[in-house]
């Protein structure tokens, strides 16, 4: 009856089992995990000692820690399973010691003993470190980082990257303890690790519990600020450890070494910038309650705190303007690269709309900014911005016309875009400095013109979409290509077998004839006078032709 009251249990525990791997429960391949592990550790050779001394020692170790790091998440919440933490990390610190004596036989090779060695030290390491026992902690450490770049520089590339992973990773412990035992200088590279992603897991809390620290020492002496010709005071302290931060983040983010790391610092950055401008908005909720008691009506001016709020505000968005255009370089870099797997998806020019339609609700809202609607050069340089984004996003809708054949209508909008691009260079004459941050429009223009003559040859060799070409885009007459030359138009026959290129026969066409050439000078001459010889010549003349006629002159 007991041994059926086992099976019983047996069977239902497996029914459970197969439920919860159905529902998608937690489920585990047993056999494969044991053959893996045995072909992995020993059992190929017949080294069944290696298999069931070493690797079970290993894994309580690990398990031990796992559940320790478990404890750690939920200690944010329940404080009292700190206890049980140190308590799990204990013990795998015992587990790893108990490993480091067993691989101290002479059947064990030299790199195991020193990656035992390693282990045991990094969880050596941890528990001093929770026990905040900083000095015995960065011995722990140090020695662990030491094995390891040790093994990275003796075996080949491909271990050494596991090795180098794990002394990175270990590093930011090692500056928070030199930091508490009294180095300064630590601080620093502490920082610099927070900014770039470093220092995750266990050490990200108290890395920014640090620096909030650091930056509260600092923020003592920053009284005010100066934006837009304004000098503002700054009286909360969140306001004041964000904006002595903003220049080391905006470093940082300029230094990032790839486009990962750099939108890392983004998100930070913004994740500070919103919960700071929260603490603005409560005290403006108190400021205009103590109005509402004392009966102060509005002055007109923007106040002191308004303004700040502002200023917040314009970091926000001018950062949520950097980020969306650091994601659209990073979108056009693949959108040019050439898809080698057709099964994956690739950025399409639908996202890089998107992201240009962000940008501009950005800049909309930063013509808003209360305390800034009568600094016309700053709603100048805004609307600036806007036209040399909505080119950019013109652009794009284009491209995304091009991809389903809509030639004309990818046509009107590269018309547009240059449009809004020479706009902007004839507006920029007056505003040099508000497009030093801007994308070039002149590479802008140079790229449209040559996609509008892409454009115009692939409408020509695509008959199929002809039908769908609005009437003014075809050609309703018999009028050859040779005379419209300058202007895009869709004949279909130009690919067919007759295309019509010239007109032929040529029409006649008039020509001069030779020329005929008349004396017309005569009319103009003007001649000497002659009378006295005319009227000699006609005396002598008549007398002798009376004296003729009756023969005296004979």
């Amino acid at each position: 009856m007991a041994a059926d009251k086992q099976n019983e249990g047996k069977l239902s525990l497996t029914d459970e089992n197969k439920e919860n791997s159905s529902d998608g429960g937690i489920g585990l391949e047993i056999l494969q995990i044991i053959k893996e592990s045995q072909q992995q550790h020993g059992l190929r050779h017949g080294d069944y000692q290696r298999y069931r001394y070493l690797l079970l020692v290993l894994m309580e170790a690990e398990r031990a820690w796992s559940y320790a790091m478990q404890l750690k998440q939920e200690a944010n919440t329940e404080p009292r399973k700190r206890f049980h933490l140190l308590a799990r990390l204990r013990k795998a610190a015992k587990h790893s010691e108990k490993l480091e004596k067993l691989c101290e036989s002479p059947r064990v090779d030299a790199k195991t003993k020193l990656e035992a060695q390693a282990y045991t030290a990094y969880l050596t390491g941890m528990v001093e470190f929770e026990l905040q026992e900083w000095k015995r902690a960065m011995e722990a450490f140090n020695k662990c980082k030491t094995i390891y770049e040790k093994l990275a520089s003796a075996f080949t590339e491909e271990l050494a990257i596991q090795y180098c992973q794990r002394v990175e990773e270990i590093s930011p412990n090692i500056r928070y303890c030199a930091y508490n035992i009294g180095d300064q200088n630590a601080i620093n590279d502490l920082m610099q690790m927070r900014l770039t992603g470093g220092g995750g897991g266990m050490m990200a809390e108290k890395l920014e519990t640090l620096i909030t620290q650091a930056r509260t020492k600092q923020a003592a002496t920053m009284s005010e600020v100066e934006w837009r010709g304004r000098t503002v005071p700054v009286k909360i302290d969140k306001a004041r450890i964000f904006l002595l931060g903003l220049a080391d983040n905006e470093a940082a983010i300029t230094q990032a070494a790839n486009e990962e790391t750099k939108e890392h610092l983004y998100e930070t950055l913004l994740a500070e910038c919103r919960d700071t401008i929260q603490a603005v908005r409560e005290e403006l909720k108190s400021e205009a309650k103590q109005r509402e008691r004392s009966n102060e009506g509005d002055c007109g001016k923007t106040s002191n705190l308004q303004f700040l709020h502002s200023y917040l505000t314009y970091i926000k968005l001018c950062t949520l303007v950097k980020r969306n255009e650091c994601m659209a370089h990073a979108l056009q870099a693949k959108l040019k690269e050439i898809v080698t797997d057709e099964s994956k998806r690739g950025p399409r020019p639908q996202d890089l709309i998107r992201l240009y339609d962000i940008i501009l609700q950005s800049l909309a809202e930063l013509s808003t900014l209360q305390g800034l609607e009568d600094d016309h050069i700053f709603q100048k340089e805004v609307s600036l911005k806007i036209l040399v984004y909505k080119a950019y996003r013109c652009f794009f809708i284009a491209q995304s016309y091009v991809l389903v054949k809509k030639w004309s209508e990818a046509l009107v909008l590269y018309e547009r875009v240059l449009k809004y691009a020479k706009e902007v260079q004839s507006k920029s004459k007056s505003l040099n400095n508000s497009l030093k941050d801007l994308p070039d429009v002149q590479e802008l223009i140079a790229e449209v013109n040559a996609e509008k003559y892409s454009l115009q040859a692939a409408a020509i060799l695509d008959t199929d979409e002809t039908p769908e070409v609005p009437t003014q885009q075809q050609v309703k007459d018999n009028t050859p290509l040779c005379e419209h030359l300058d202007n895009f138009r869709i004949d279909p026959t130009l690919v067919g077998k007759h295309p019509n290129l010239v007109q032929f026969p040529p029409d006649f066409q008039p020509i001069p004839c030779k020329p005929l050439f008349f004396d017309l000078a005569l009319n103009h001459v003007a001649f000497p006078p002659l009378d006295d010889k005319v009227e000699q010549k006609g005396k002598g003349g008549l007398t002798g032709y009376i004296k003729g006629i009756f023969g005296f002159g004979s």
